[in-house]
């Protein structure tokens, strides 16, 4: 079973430690407590929107930017493609 606070949370580690930051320098940035921010790396604890938005600021990434590669990783476990959705945009130049 997917369980999508394991998959978000190993996404925020991959690029914390890609950037060669501790967990203190991040959690310091995104105004969220070092064990927090741990628990959420883990899979441990879910996130609200607001933290995660937070999070993602912190580590210069865009919310959409993560979730995009966690819908990536969803749908290679589930051995399937995602699908891009339209824009707003695109509803209205239609009308």
């Amino acid at each position: 079973m997917i369980v999508l606070r394991t998959l978000l949370g190993t996404e925020l580690r991959r690029r914390r430690v890609a950037q060669k930051r501790t967990l203190l320098d991040v959690s310091t940035a995104a105004r969220v407590s070092l064990g927090y921010l741990s628990e959420v790396e883990r899979g441990r604890k879910e996130v609200s929107s607001e933290c995660l938005a937070a999070i993602c600021d912190a580590l210069g990434s865009s919310l959409a930017s993560v979730l995009n590669d966690v819908a990536h990783e969803v749908a290679a476990l589930e051995n399937t493609t995602v699908v891009a959705l339209p824009t707003r945009n695109s509803d209205s130049a239609a009308a």
